[in-house]
């Protein structure tokens, strides 16, 4: 099978052995298209991840072979992710689910960017759900990111109408703007690209250029979802006393600087929010089937050959957000 592999600060294709269940519990999935998620980028750039590390977690596949108590059946069309808590440790009864270290060890294998992945039973027991009919491929494939999100704006605990800024208008804050929208917040969306601006203009969210907003703004809670070294001053600016910053992104570790891979990583308070636990990706995809968050043409489709220009193209913002084809489902 097919695989792309991180190989001399390059993603290249490899190939590698066909996996099968060989009596496991789980399924053996083909992926038919995995979206190219930022800490995939930070993972490739800042080299945390070694030589031959496929990444990949945004992945929508069909079941090619079962052995599982769920009602799975071979032919379904699924989305999934890649991490699942414990329930029972500390990190997990205080809600820091992405803290979990059991939530750390699972893993797809070898990863979405891979013709066929192993899910185990627990992933199918807690993260994995039918595609929904009305949703294309490319759509489902965010699944994943906006759970995230959904975690976070639990954890920003809003009243409703409370004002919110969202900083940073990728595909992240898109998502973002819209998930805060879902669950009563008046939202406010700032970029420095026209185009961005726009885009969230026409999902019926106010947005505007940084330099635009009004000195009198004040919001009960900032969205960092840019990790721009000036994201943390538009923040700090427009916050209201005693209000809230939520970071949503990474920055290159500095350790002069303020600790906002701390924060973020390790959520802390300001407060930092990372990965869903498998209630918010229940929500996430209600929210994605219902229309409540559009995602249509947030995402530029590119084969699986070409997915070292999916990450070029991703990190020289000539496109928001990358979904790699990559095989064709079965009918």
């Amino acid at each position: 099978m097919k695989t792309a592999v991180i190989n001399n600060e390059k993603i290249t294709i490899k190939e590698a052995e066909n996996i099968f269940l060989n009596g496991r519990d789980g399924a053996i999935v083909k992926v038919l298209g995995c979206g190219l998620c930022g800490s995939d980028i930070v993972k490739f750039v800042h080299k945390i991840s070694p030589d031959g590390t496929v990444l990949g977690h945004e992945i929508v596949a069909q079941i090619v072979e079962i052995n599982s108590d769920t009602n799975f059946r071979i032919g379904d069309t699924i989305v999934t992710s890649h991490h699942i808590p414990c329930k029972t440790c500390v990190y997990c009864k205080h809600g820091n689910v992405s803290m979990c270290e059991h939530f750390k060890s699972t893993n797809i294998r070898p990863g979405g960017f891979s013709e066929f992945v192993y899910l185990s039973e627990e992933h199918l027991q807690n993260v994995a759900h039918k595609k929904p009919e009305n949703l294309t491929n490319i759509e489902a494939s965010f699944y994943e990111p906006l759970g995230c999100i959904v975690r976070a704006v639990k954890r920003a605990d809003l009243i409703e109408n409370d004002n919110v800024l969202v900083v940073g208008l990728g595909s992240i804050g898109i998502l973002s703007s819209q998930c805060l929208k879902a669950y009563g917040a008046n939202v406010l969306g700032c970029d420095l690209i026209d185009e961005r601006i726009a885009i969230l203009k026409n999902l019926g969210i106010d947005a505007v250029d940084v330099g635009k907003i009004s000195d009198d703004y004040k919001a009960d809670c900032v969205f960092m979802t840019s990790g721009a070294d000036k994201a943390l001053d538009t923040a700090l600016k427009y916050v209201r006393n005693g209000g809230k910053i939520l970071v949503f992104s990474s920055t290159p570790h500095d350790e002069t600087a303020y600790p906002n891979n701390e924060i973020y990583y390790r959520e802390l308070t300001v407060m930092g929010s990372y990965s869903p636990s498998p209630t918010d990706l229940q929500d996430s995809l209600k929210l994605l089937e219902t229309g409540k968050v559009k995602v249509k043409g947030l995402s530029t489709e590119y084969v699986l050959e070409d997915i070292q220009k999916a990450f070029d193209d991703t990190m020289s913002n000539k496109i928001m957000k990358a979904y790699i084809k990559i095989c064709e489902r079965i009918k």
